[in-house]
């Protein structure tokens, strides 16, 4: 030890009051003085030794003070990092960057564009002065780290210090333990005995404690340590584990050092991984590892390791005799050992870094000097463009003006909506501008009836004057009467709404809406993209928020502002409200970004939505990112990881993507502008946000927009039905007219020349006509009187051909109806008119009863849009399938369609039916059916199994999100939570913990009226003895005693069961295990069966990890004995990302994407429905491919007999013509065929 290092321990002796203050005057005489410390005999404090600098000549004046230098007060109880905080050169405005700032930016106007950068000397000199201030009061710190105790074992923080102390054999062997226990001794003098408390202890193979508790500093206590040092001796092996595990036990400490002279007895990992557990939610604990004249790699790795997993600092202390070595060199290189500058110490390193800075800030300032001419920096840019690319980008960026002045803030006078909100009272159907609305009460579908006494189907007729056919919304054709005045004030009214429509997309297309869209929600977070890749353009980024600060965020509740690249930067922890302070507050915040760094969007979606970034806005948030370009992540998973995170939340996430024309650096993923935008609209369209793209010219694509665009494209297109129909109406009553009397001409020219017609021309038809009302009530009162069919009353077609429908088809007719008076058959009325010949009468019955039809039209599938709290079994008794009335199998198989073969006796063999050749045969069921289905009817089937298919992806991405992914939903009103707690779950119960805070604050707390929590290992622990209210309060008091929770012991389910029947209320119970129970499992459903006979309580289990096939059957036969559900965990990863792909990419393969088995009743019955549906589809797409093949082939075949035909008519009557044989039976004949 060197004289002067005693000096602190004299000081303390001889310090009077030091001794008043620790010892009080009634026990000075009770404490025993044997004999005479021999720390005492030490050198005075004053004492300096002779520097061989004596000052005979003024010059060297100078020298003398800068050998002496002022003394280090003010950093002897701070570490290197916390002293640099004050002293860096960052601090103190000494790097290139603050020296650049010095300088004169110049252009020059030469062929090749350089800039030019003027300083003056005297701001170069006085730079480089304080420079080399800097750099020697660098070195006189390291210098004073280097002495005393602090080359041995580093600089101590803390006021109550903890010391453990490596008392192994490999420590404290034959002349090794002399040295040791001297640097202790000087260890106290120079820094413990300063500290208020202190503490020892050793360790070797077992550990030994001087105190069992902390004690204050004073004589006796400095006394005792020295006299603990000095009766060291080696104590075996080095179990430092164990010595940590009593150490962190001790309480009141707040600075520990670990003193360590071997390689300890456990393993690394085994180490690393307690120490972590024991530090989480512990207070601050300075923790200082020192390596003693080691020279093993592996205590060193120790050491930094130990240092960096408790937060703390190491020094690594060479051998003596390497030391040795290490004295001689220059105080830079003492931390620098094999080229390992973190070798020696943590503070020396910082400081060795400072001086490396320095150095190259001198290097680069003499680089400068070489190009100076007089005051003149000449040709700068060629030695320091690296220097000026380090700076950042706004500096030389050119800024709009103001830029820098406070926010001019306005106040908004109503509450901005979204475009898609807006329209829903101002849009064309809300405003009742539909043209379907103003055509509804004129439009009448046609009506098709069969009427029997015709044997035909009748349809109704079309008033073709004052009426049109029109194509509805829904795909039929209705008979419009058409009004033009009606028409014309409506085009009117259309044309003032596609007005309004502009005035509002002027209004989305100028401010910061034209930027960011209307931003509608009341509670805001803007994420903003400061990748490295925006560096220049800073400043539209910080333009674009300063107009966003300035006009939408006043009238907000609260907002946030988020930077992130590679790291996230916020600009509070938790979200501010808008007030004028805060507002000018973020724009100086915004003002200070810098971009660096890659585009990791999704460690920023992580951050906003699992660091409790949006605890007090999960209400009503919207999350705006603005960025240029595409993320470092796969578009896949992160369209994947935001639905599952922004299911079940009024969460939406809004893409404003600014589009950059050049890079100036090519980043780690490139993707074209188109490609960027497509990525960016599917993760909007993840959490059905908008999108929002621009660039400097200004708008590209913006939902908003888009919405008012396609109002006003439904405007336009409605007018010119309009106008459509005016016209048809009119070109119809112009033709009419020409029809009349054209007509008339052509009758008078029949009568005269028959024989000189050109083709056959087809008889008019009977015109229908109507009785008058009177006639009507008459015809129809006269019946219902005589109750007696009309016999008189019949009627006779044109034709002669044709038959009479007799009197006794008419009895008959209503002999059956008296035969069957037991059915429910509609009354038959019959409607009579009067023919076109005299006084006959016909008769039409107006209701007659409909046969059967096999076909099956297809239905509308309603579908809930919100999800219901329920099992899938229930769920699924309201959709599935065969509720929808979408079972495939079921519309083809009517019992027509079954293809048979009857026995005709005329030819003595079976033969098919005639359709047979027409509907095309499939197999259902391994029966051959006719399909009986057009490709229309199809196509819409089609369409409604896809909307179905979606519906069933999105409830299973709700079952698989949030808590309902470990636990399942939670059914029941008043539960108990059983967890086991069995020393199996020790490694997962991390995991399980922050699962059941998420099921009692998101399932419990808002679903159940009552609950209780119980877990269960050797012994059973339950929370409460009764049932508690779901109320705040509980559901705190409850996540704090799941926090409480360890695992260890056996698994006593039995008892777990038993404990929680004895609650009053409960109903159900849900069971959450790894394995089986310690018991029969078999006595365990035993048990449980007697249970419920005394008390029906459901029991739902859950196989969390278990790969065990018998614990799982015994959890299925336990839950399905008490009406619960089985549930297990599996697949969910995979599970989401084919939901997601079937929302986005549709199905076009009923193989891919494969759903994963799942185990769980609730997610396996509804990825059963899923397979059953896709299945169907690809049937359903086969039979329209198969219907379009047959009438492909059919309309062939049609068109050659057709023309075969022809031909023959042709070839017949020209060889009539010929022989003079035309008569005008010939000219009717092609109509009767007809």
């Amino acid at each position: 030890m060197n004289p002067g290092e005693g000096s602190g321990m004299a000081q303390i002796l001889n310090n009077d009051q030091f001794l008043m203050a620790t010892v009080p005057e009634t026990n000075l005489a009770i404490v025993p003085v044997r004999y005479k410390p021999l720390w005492q005999d030490v050198t005075p404090v004053l004492t300096v030794p002779d520097d061989d600098l004596l000052v005979t000549h003024i010059n060297q004046t100078a020298d003398l003070l800068r050998t002496q230098g002022p003394k280090v007060h003010a950093g002897e109880t701070q570490t290197s990092e916390e002293w640099l905080s004050t002293h860096s050169l960052e601090y103190m405005k000494l790097t290139i960057a603050h020296l650049l700032t010095q300088g004169r930016l110049i252009t020059t106007k030469s062929h090749f564009k350089r800039k030019h950068l003027e300083f003056s000397a005297t701001a170069i000199n006085e730079f480089e002065s304080q420079l080399y201030e800097a750099i020697e009061l660098y070195h006189r710190r390291t210098g004073w780290l280097m002495q005393g105790s602090r080359k041995i074992f580093g600089l101590v923080k803390g006021t109550k210090v903890g010391v453990l102390v490596d008392a192994s054999n490999a420590n404290c062997s034959l002349g090794k333990l002399y040295d040791f226990q001297q640097c202790l001794l000087g260890l106290i003098d120079e820094q413990l005995c300063y500290k208020k408390q202190l503490y020892f202890s050793s360790f070797g193979t077992e550990e030994s404690s001087l105190w069992s508790t902390p004690r204050d500093v004073n004589v006796r206590t400095l006394h005792e340590v020295r006299m603990w040092i000095q009766a060291l001796e080696p104590s075996g092996g080095c179990n430092l584990l164990h010595a940590l595990k009593k150490i962190l036990l001790v309480r009141d400490l707040n600075s520990l050092v670990v003193i360590l002279g071997g390689s300890p007895d456990q393993s690394t990992h085994v180490l690393f991984d307690y120490i972590e557990q024991c530090m989480l939610g512990r207070k601050a604990l300075s923790v200082h590892t020192v390596a003693f004249d080691c020279s093993s790699s592996v205590t060193e790795h120790v050491v930094k390791k130990l240092a960096e997993v408790m937060g703390g600092r190491f020094h690594c202390n060479v051998s003596l005799s390497q030391m040795c070595k290490m004295e001689r060199r220059s105080p830079e290189m003492l931390s620098d050992k094999d080229g390992d500058p973190n070798y020696y110490s943590c503070d020396i390193h910082h400081l060795q870094r400072e001086l490396q800075r320095s150095e190259e800030v001198l290097r680069t300032i003499k680089e400068m000097r070489q190009g100076l001419l007089g005051d003149t920096l000449i040709s700068i840019m060629q030695e320091i463009s690296d220097e000026v690319a380090k700076l950042p980008p706004a500096h030389f960026l050119p800024k709009p003006p103001m830029h820098d002045r406070p926010l001019s803030i306005e106040m908004p006078n109503f509450l901005p909506k979204t475009s898609a909100d807006w329209l829903k009272t101002n849009g064309l159907k809300a405003k009742k501008l539909s043209l379907y609305q103003i055509l509804a009460p004129n439009a009448f579908s046609p009506i098709e009836d069969f009427v029997p006494i015709l044997r035909k189907t009748v349809s109704s007729t079309l008033h073709e004057k004052a009426m049109m056919q029109f194509e509805w919304h829904d795909g039929t054709v209705k008979n419009v009467h058409v009004d033009p005045p009606l028409l014309y004030n409506y085009q009117k009214q259309l044309t003032k709404a596609v007005k309004m429509y502009e005035k509002r997309i002027d209004w989305l297309t100028t401010g910061s809406r034209q930027i960011w869209g209307t931003v509608g929600e009341k509670r805001v977070l803007i994420l903003i993209d400061t990748s490295l890749t925006n560096a220049m353009y800073i400043i539209h980024i910080q333009h674009s928020l300063r107009l966003l600060l300035e006009q939408q965020m006043t009238n907000k509740e609260c907002f946030n502002i988020m930077a992130f690249g590679t790291g996230i930067k916020a600009l509070s922890n938790e979200m501010v409200t808008p007030t004028p302070d805060n507002l000018q507050d973020a724009w100086k915040w915004v003002l200070d970004l810098e971009c660096e760094g890659s585009r990791n969007l999704m460690s920023a979606l992580k951050y906003v939505m699992e660091v409790d970034a949006l605890e007090d806005a999960l209400e009503c948030q919207g999350i705006y990112l603005f960025t240029s370009g595409v993320p470092d992540q796969e578009e896949a998973v992160l369209c994947s990881y935001v639905a599952e995170l922004c299911a079940g939340r009024d969460l939406r996430i809004h893409i404003c993507l600014f589009s950059i024309n050049t890079l100036d650096m090519i980043p780690a993923r490139f993707a074209t502008p188109r490609e960027t935008a497509v990525v960016y609209r599917d993760l909007a369209n993840s959490s059905k946000g908008r999108f929002h793209w621009f660039n400097e010219t200004g708008i590209i694509d913006s939902d908003d927009i888009n919405f008012i665009m396609s109002e006003i494209e439904k405007a336009v297109n409605f007018s010119q039905k309009c106008a459509l129909l005016v016209d048809s109406l009119k070109q119809r009553s112009g033709l009419k007219q020409l029809e009349g009397g054209s007509d008339t001409l052509n009758s008078q020219d029949s009568q005269n020349s028959r024989g000189d017609k050109q083709a056959v021309a087809r008889l008019p038809g009977p015109k229908p006509t109507a009785l008058t009302l009177a006639r009507m009530q008459a015809k129809e009162e006269s019946a219902e009187e005589t109750n007696s069919p009309f016999k008189a009353l019949t009627w006779r077609p044109n034709s002669s051909k044709a038959t009479t429908a007799s009197a006794s088809s008419m009895k008959n007719f209503g002999s059956s109806e008296k035969d069957n008076k037991q059915k429910k058959s509609p009354k038959v009325s019959q409607c009579v008119f009067y023919t076109e010949e005299g006084n006959r009468v016909g008769c039409v019955f107006k209701k007659y009863p409909k046969a059967k039809s096999v076909r099956k039209s297809i239905p509308f599938a309603a579908l809930p849009k919100e999800e219901d709290v329920c099992s899938t079994k229930q769920w699924l008794q309201r959709f599935s399938l065969k509720r929808l009335r979408l079972d495939l199998h079921r519309l083809v198989s009517g019992p027509d369609c079954t293809h048979q073969k009857k026995l005709v006796p005329a030819v003595n063999k079976k033969v098919a039916a005639k359709y047979c050749t027409i509907f095309p045969s499939i197999e259902v069921n391994g029966v051959v059916k006719h399909l009986q289905f057009q490709p229309q009817e199809l196509e819409a089937y089609i369409e409604q199994l896809e909307r179905v298919i979606r519906r069933y992806a999105q409830r299973m991405q709700w079952l698989l999100s949030g808590s309902r992914r470990l636990f399942g939903t939670v059914l029941e009103k008043k539960v108990c939570i059983l967890l086991d707690t069995s020393g199996s779950m020790d490694i997962y119960l991390p995991e399980v913990k922050k699962e059941l805070t998420s099921l009692i604050w998101e399932q419990l707390q808002k679903n159940c009226t009552s609950f209780n929590l119980l877990s269960f290992s050797d012994k059973v622990h339950m929370w409460k003895h009764t049932l508690q209210e779901a109320t705040n309060e509980a559901c705190h008091d409850a996540v704090q005693w799941v926090s409480e929770v360890k695992a260890h012991g056996s698994t006593c389910t039995l008892e777990a069961l038993q404990a929680a029947y004895q609650l009053a209320d409960v109903q159900a119970f849900y069971l959450l295990t790894d394995g089986k129970p310690d018991t029969s499992c078999q006595l365990v459903l035993k048990e449980v069966e007697q249970m419920t006979q005394r008390k029906q309580i459901t029991i739902h289990t859950t196989s969390f990890n278990c790969s065990d096939s018998t614990a799982n059957n015994f959890l299925k036969r336990l839950a399905s004995q008490t009406g619960g559900r089985y549930h297990r965990c599996t697949g969910d990863v995979d599970g989401h990302l084919v939901a997601h792909r079937i929302l986005t990419e549709g199905l076009t393969n009923e193989d891919d994407p494969i759903l994963p088995s799942f185990e769980g009743d609730d997610l396996q019955r509804l990825a059963d429905e899923i397979g059953k549906a896709r299945r169907f589809l690809t049937q359903a797409r086969a039979f329209r491919e198969l219907l379009l093949e047959k009438q492909l082939k059919s309309d062939s075949q049609n068109s050659t007999s057709v023309s075969s035909q022809v031909s023959e008519k042709s070839n017949s009557l020209s060889s009539r013509r010929i022989c003079g044989c035309v008569n005008l039976s010939d000219r009717i004949s092609p109509l009767a065929c007809n």
